[in-house]
């Protein structure tokens, strides 16, 4: 039987959500549209917004639909930049830095947190906009974002937190960001819709212009299905819930490291369901080609390369030198069976064996 543990790439459709995009798929109106069918349509996009800013402790105005955490971030990125240099973590995900090309790497501690010390000096300048995952895709490692929130506000920077990874998964909230990323399929809704979540009183240049949908800062009719489907995952997705993947990440972990495996980001706190195992001499896309021969579904970092895989930038920056191209991330979903730390820890050990025979996955 198949065990899927790539989460982090996308979750598995929650049931709500299926059955909220369903019923929106039954409406005929279109949102803009001031007719009786329009108006219903209205109402349950007014609905899911109303969700979707609950689940981040925002008002409903505070949030933009978009068609994913990527469109999410490059709004921000390029709505809020003008007249701002841009600050990166060098660790975010490939949305924010190609969003901001020539943008100023901040470095990050061995653990994979955001070096403050380097912040604080880098806000010592210019005006700045600076971009910061809330939770590494990579290695789930959780940066300080309030203490970063801190600095930025006493330097009279911009903060945006790219919160994709994070939702759902702890707590979270708009806080002392100026914006905020979402993406519906990373909480288990459909995939198509995302949001960006901004402070009260800021605005931006759109990157689409349009009809005036999203109060004139996203243009294009909403994908009322998609955006339905999210908004029931933000509400199914809690955080209290995701604990319990906690102690199955903790026993994979610890089987794998007995046998010769490191944990990248091992000691701080991370996200529960996520954990980048390391394991040294085997490229990580002959562990993961070797893995789902096996039926065991996990993957080598951002699934957003068109299937390539090659060296953790993540990891490089947290200064693994040539192990950085040898690590799997294994995610788990919301849905993650009561034995699946046995299920691949067998599958792992089984392929660890092979390779130290010489075998080869094939």
């Amino acid at each position: 039987m198949e065990l899927y543990l790539d989460a982090n790439a996308t979750e598995p459709l929650r049931p709500e959500a299926r059955e909220a995009a369903l019923r929106a798929m039954d409406l005929a109106g279109n949102p803009s549209s001031v007719h009786g069918a329009g108006r219903a349509a209205r109402r349950v996009l007014e609905a899911a917004r109303e969700a979707v800013a609950a689940c981040c402790g925002a008002s409903a105005g505070d949030v933009v639909f978009t068609a994913g955490g990527t469109e999410a971030n490059a709004l921000a990125v390029r709505g809020l930049a003008a007249g701002r240099r841009v600050l990166v973590g060098a660790t975010e995900h490939p949305a924010v830095l190609a969003a901001a090309p020539g943008a100023e790497a901040l470095p990050v501690l061995a653990d994979g947190t955001l070096d403050l010390a380097a912040l604080a000096r880098a806000l010592d300048g210019p005006p700045a906009l600076v971009c910061l995952m809330a939770a590494n895709n990579e290695t789930g490692v959780l940066h300080p974002i309030a203490q970063a929130a801190a600095l930025c506000r006493e330097a009279g920077a911009l903060l945006h937190v790219d919160a994709v990874q994070a939702a759902g998964r702890v707590p979270l909230g708009l806080g002392n960001a100026d914006s905020l990323a979402l993406s519906g399929h990373k909480m288990g809704g459909p995939k198509g819709a995302g949001a960006l979540l901004l402070r009260p009183g800021l605005t931006l240049a759109p990157l689409i212009a349009g009809g005036g949908q999203e109060r004139g800062r996203r243009g294009g009719t909403e994908p009322l299905p998609a955006i339905a489907g999210m908004a029931a995952a933000a509400s199914a997705a809690l955080p209290e819930a995701a604990t319990r993947l906690a102690p199955i990440r903790d026993a994979i972990e610890a089987a794998c490291v007995a046998q010769g495996a490191l944990v990248a980001g091992a000691g701080t706190p991370r996200l529960p369901n996520t954990t980048s195992l390391v394991l040294p001499g085997v490229p990580a896309e002959t562990q993961v080609i070797s893995l789902d021969l096996a039926g065991v579904r996990v993957s080598a970092g951002a699934a957003c390369s068109s299937g390539k895989v090659a060296r953790s930038h993540v990891l490089t920056a947290m200064g693994l030198g040539d192990l950085a191209g040898c690590a799997i991330r294994v995610s788990l979903p919301w849905n993650t069976p009561a034995d699946a730390a046995e299920r691949f820890v067998a599958a792992w050990g089984a392929m660890r064996a092979k390779l130290a025979r010489g075998g080869a996955a094939s």
